[in-house]
């Protein structure tokens, strides 16, 4: 088992701290992780990435060269990062995109993050969380308590209902059948 991970959006949609989560997660559920992020002129509200590979296997070489796993927040990010996926790759994409012509509809699950953030955790801004949540249910990698532990070491004093109330919409939107779904295309 290994995922090389690539986590994408706009700047200040807190996609660099998803992947943080997610890797954190990883290593309490005893898997050997990488992450990586790319700053620049893009933390200001242009397009940005982050990158996890997890493993049960120790990692030799820390790049990821061709990610099985994609979260899209904009299209401009889709669109630029679905170019260069693995064969098998598996995407999670925000409800609001449109699928690139090229890439498998049948390997994409597009969910309304943005609109879940917005709209029932009540601030868009825990989007990162909701996606974490999603994936999460989605890979199923990680226990319940591993996703609060890795939420909790990352979010402010006083906030905790609410990115507890995001990661719980996020895993709501993930259907067991689109979980299976989901790990089956990766295998």
């Amino acid at each position: 088992m290994r995922y090389e991970m690539r986590f994408s959006g706009s700047g200040g949609q807190g996609v660099i701290l998803a992947s943080v989560i997610v890797a954190e997660a990883a290593v309490a559920q005893g898997l050997q992780t990488v992450q990586s992020q790319a700053y620049g002129p893009e933390a200001r509200g242009g397009m940005c990435k982050a990158e996890t590979i997890l493993s049960r296997d120790r990692i030799w070489f820390s790049k990821v060269t061709s990610p099985n796993f994609l979260l899209a927040l904009t299209q401009q990010s889709l669109d630029r990062f679905a170019k260069d996926l693995a064969p098998e790759a598996v995407v999670m994409a925000d409800s609001s995109l449109a699928v690139p012509a090229d890439l498998d509809p049948g390997r994409v699950l597009r969910l309304p993050i943005l609109e879940t953030a917005r709209d029932k955790v009540g601030k868009v801004m825990t989007a990162n969380i909701v996606a974490v949540g999603a994936i999460g249910k989605a890979l199923g990698l990680f226990s319940e308590e591993a996703l609060y532990e890795g939420v909790r070491r990352h979010i402010p004093a006083g906030t905790e209902e609410l990115n507890w109330r995001a990661l719980e919409a996020g895993a709501a939107l993930v259907s067991d059948e689109q979980a299976a779904a989901f790990r089956q295309s990766l295998d």
